[in-house]
């Protein structure tokens, strides 16, 4: 698989480096060094990654469900085993703390056995004609679920295992075969986590793997005449590229989100709090279920700022390498330049710096803003990184109004203690999932898991995504009514 650093791809059952591009470097975000060098493929080597899928499908396809459940359990006993491994390469490659990056590969190993067990339990129906008016006790229609083929996986930097493993798994027990292709930083860690699958026995060209630069391969990738399906997740500008691109491919999209924590005057504020700064600043802020803004009503709102600011205060910044850091160095200078920007744009319109605002190199101090108006583009634009912005609001009804404003709607946290107003809000909320006094997070992984708007398509979690990656079929019996 690697050769003086340099990762190659696994098609056909067999890892290849590129014989046509030279090789990607990925530098580390925590002290520059070389991680590892990616082989770039050519769109003729995409082909034949493609065509490996293409042609493993079938005899995959009948597999019987027993089998492939029992190379899921196997891959992940291999990924917990490689727990540690990849973890380091995961704090290295994307400044991931040490125990977030450990937790990442443990519960990718347990939503591959869930996986295993749900689609294990998914069955057909039988469907009797003299259940709808007028029909006949003579018709029955037997339905089961067929794959729909080759699905194209795109997993992002931030959770390269994770967001891999949860397209990758729940496709492969719907009977499809997989092509990954993994964000340049992260394809390491990823490509560590499909080494352990192909060591589980899968058949060669079930899962395939894609490295190389998107504005190079990505339109080429997602607009091929063999791709039936696109499961991704990254931004919402690629998504909606993507989406421009193919007209008649199916897809299931996680994109960007501005998730808002409203915080209601009878609110557990020191709870609320816990939760908020845990959700907001949790691996930078880098991810889409990030605590993205604060709706405070006005009369608790200067209590609730300062339970924040000593809590960001306590957190630890600076290398993932060291125990108990929180904040680490974004992923990229052009990240850490973007959210800089958002921050000293608010500032400058009048917001309050209540605690941290410093930059040294790509890692940006977990910064807390006060008094941010509907003005400014902090309170609407995706940061991505460690900045959280609080808006006052006089009522519930303006923090639903603003809320709702948003192109993005993945999630929003409601913290108050009457569930009557709670579930009243949840109502109104235009989200995917609303989470009463909690923040917003991804799992657990049984649950639906979902945006609107520009936050996404399609539904995720384990049984949602085996059925979004399958398709019904249905055989109709049509009775002679013969002796």
């Amino acid at each position: 698989m690697m050769q003086e650093k340099t990762f190659g791809n696994l098609v056909n059952g067999e890892w290849r480096i590129s014989r046509e591009n030279p090789p990607l470097e990925v530098l580390s975000p925590v002290d520059g060094s070389l991680v590892g060098k990616l082989s770039s493929m050519s769109h003729t080597e995409l082909d034949e990654a493609i065509s490996a899928a293409k042609a493993a499908q079938k005899a995959w396809a009948a597999y019987p469900v027993y089998r492939k459940a029992q190379l899921m359990y196997r891959a992940a006993d291999l990924l917990e085993q490689m727990a540690e491994e990849i973890s380091e390469c995961l704090v290295m490659e994307i400044a991931k703390d040490k125990n977030s990056a450990v937790s990442e590969v443990k519960r990718s190993a347990d939503l591959l056995r869930y996986t295993a067990d749900v689609g294990k339990s998914l069955h057909g129906e039988a469907i009797f004609g003299d259940s709808f008016p007028g029909g006949s006790r003579d018709k029955m229609s037997c339905v089961t679920r067929v794959p729909v083929g080759t699905v194209l996986a795109i997993s992002p930097f931030n959770y390269p295992v994770n967001l891999a493993i949860s397209k990758i798994g729940p496709a492969l027990m719907g009977g499809n075969t997989v092509l990954l292709k993994p964000a340049t930083q992260g394809a390491v860690s990823a490509l560590m986590m499909v080494k352990a699958m192909q060591d589980a026995g899968l058949p060669a060209g079930v899962l395939n793997t894609a490295t190389g630069l998107g504005s190079v391969i990505g339109d080429y990738i997602v607009t091929h005449k063999d791709i039936q399906f696109i499961n991704f997740t990254g931004s919402t500008e690629v998504g909606q590229h993507i989406s421009a691109l193919t007209s008649m491919t199916p897809v299931i999209m996680e994109l960007g989100g501005k998730d808002a924590a409203i915080v209601l005057e009878d609110a557990d504020l020191d709870f609320a709090a816990d939760n908020i700064v845990d959700g907001a600043f949790s691996y930078s802020g880098q991810r889409c279920t990030a605590v993205k803004r604060i709706l405070a009503l006005d009369t608790i709102a200067d209590e609730l700022v300062e339970k924040l600011k000593a809590r960001v205060e306590r957190l630890k910044t600076g290398d993932p390498r060291e125990p108990g850091v929180t904040v680490t160095p974004l992923v990229s200078t052009k990240s850490a330049d973007f959210v800089e920007g958002l921050m000293r744009g608010a500032i400058q319109q009048g917001a309050r710096l209540v605690t941290g605002g410093q930059r040294t190199g790509n890692l940006i101090q977990p910064t807390l803003l006060d008094r941010v108006t509907t003005e400014m583009d902090v309170a609407w634009v995706e940061p991505f990184g460690p900045v959280l912005p609080i808006i006052r609001v006089a009522s519930a009804g303006e923090a639903v109004e603003i809320a709702n404003r948003s192109e993005y709607g993945l999630q929003s946290s409601v913290f108050t203690n009457n569930l009557n107003k709670a579930y009243s809000i949840a109502a109104q909320l235009e989200v995917g999932t609303v989470q009463i006094n909690n923040k917003p997070e991804r799992g657990p992984d049984n649950f639906p898991f979902l945006g609107v708007k520009s936050s996404g398509m399609g539904t995720q979690g384990v049984r949602y995504s085996i059925e979004s990656m399958t398709r019904p079929k249905a055989v109709t019996i049509n009775l002679t009514g013969d002796e």
